[in-house]
């Protein structure tokens, strides 16, 4: 049976360069199954897949389109990516196992069709051991294309037989995930009359606002797009605007929701913090390990990333068996619950929520993964 222990929560996202130092006895990899390195030259594809474990089932987890500064930088975000999607799929449910993609480029200029068609050979290589979706800087569209030369894509559109945008879903779960944390902080499973702070307003975070203000919520934003801005402030003129996420975590707030890129909480932004609570769309929110322990330390409540911001993956996995949108939002409601069992844990068991929320992912990737050794 394959490893499947290690924590998800060491790295930050597309900047971190040093995040995966392999431990003693392993490889660079470290506990990760298969990597993958895709090159055409023709189409200019630079691609790595990661597959950290198959233990629950076939990985599922997105592509990534970004410009990375360099190949090693781009390994250490697949492999952080990869280890989280394992912990991400067993917390929800999914028989899938962890993986994840990254394509090195510019999608604004290197995105092609060619680039495209060129990675789903590779993705249909892997024979099914791999499952790819969409993610930043990967839309739909794209696997639509992608799947043109392999079978094993979702995310895909609606006029292909796709669910469509996965973020539709990822912002349910996460306000699924903040209403639990409401009813462990203040008794009652809601955000009303609460002032939340949204970094991030983009595919996802600015449906969560909508969940917000529908809740009578308190709503304060930022992004580093004025667009992304204006489309919040244009269907929510009451919401504030703040000029940056320095600003936003001194807002006097009741709720931080980091919904941009990952490693939003570090060792200055943690001190800063005036909010009590921690829940948002971004993937590995901790910086480095150590950072769920300050949080805690603080009284601050954290709900960890990768079991709040399952809903598009659920979307995914329930697309791969034929799309039912019901079907796949009863199941992403079910991360209110698991939250819920997640921060009674950590109490029991007097660890950080991120702490137990491992513990758990580890109990169903080892109990599950045994059970499938047996031979068949």
């Amino acid at each position: 049976m394959p490893n499947v222990f290690g924590s998800p929560h060491k790295g930050t996202g597309p900047m971190d360069q040093g995040s995966d130092a392999p431990a003693a006895g392993t490889s660079r990899f470290g506990n990760h199954e298969q990597v993958v390195f895709c090159q055409d030259e023709a189409s200019g594809l630079r691609a790595i897949i990661a597959i950290y474990s198959t233990a629950l089932g076939p990985a599922l987890g997105g592509t990534r389109f970004y410009p990375y500064g360099s190949e090693d930088e781009a390994l250490a975000d697949v492999l952080n990516l990869s280890r989280g999607m394992a912990y991400k799929n067993a917390l929800a449910g999914l028989d899938h196992g962890g993986g994840k993609a990254v394509i090195i480029g510019d999608p604004a200029t290197d995105k092609s069709e060619p680039l495209l068609r060129a990675y789903g050979r590779f993705v249909q290589s892997l024979n099914g051991r791999y499952f790819t979706a969409c993610d930043v800087g990967t839309y739909s569209e794209d696997m639509d294309v992608v799947a043109r030369e392999s079978r094993f894509v979702t995310g895909r559109t609606r006029e292909h037989g796709g669910a469509g945008d996965s973020s539709i879903l990822t912002a349910f779960g996460v306000f699924q995930g903040m209403r639990a944390a409401a009813e462990t902080l203040w008794g009652s499973p809601t955000l009303r009359g609460r002032r939340v702070g949204v970094e991030g307003v983009g595919k996802v975070g600015h449906r969560l606002v909508e969940h917000l203000r529908e809740d009578g919520a308190e709503v304060v934003i930022c992004d580093v797009s004025e667009a992304a801005v204006e489309r919040v402030k244009t269907l929510h003129p009451e919401v504030e605007v703040v000029a940056d996420n320095a600003a936003l975590i001194r807002a006097g707030l009741d709720v931080y929701a980091p919904c941009a890129l990952g490693g939003s909480l570090d060792d200055d932004t943690v001190p800063a913090l005036t909010a009590k609570m921690v829940c948002g769309a971004a993937n590995n929110q901790l910086a480095h390990a150590g950072i769920e322990k300050r949080l805690a330390d603080r009284g601050v409540l954290y709900a960890p990333d990768y079991v709040v911001n399952s809903g598009g993956v659920i979307q995914v996995a329930d697309e791969i068996e034929g799309f039912d949108f019901e079907r796949a939002r009863s199941r992403a409601s079910g991360i209110f619950e698991t939250t819920r069992r997640i921060f009674a844990l950590a109490a029991e068991e007097g660890v950080p929520p991120a702490v137990a929320a491992d513990r758990l992912a580890e109990r169903r990737m080892s109990a599950v993964g045994r059970i499938r050794g047996i031979w068949l």
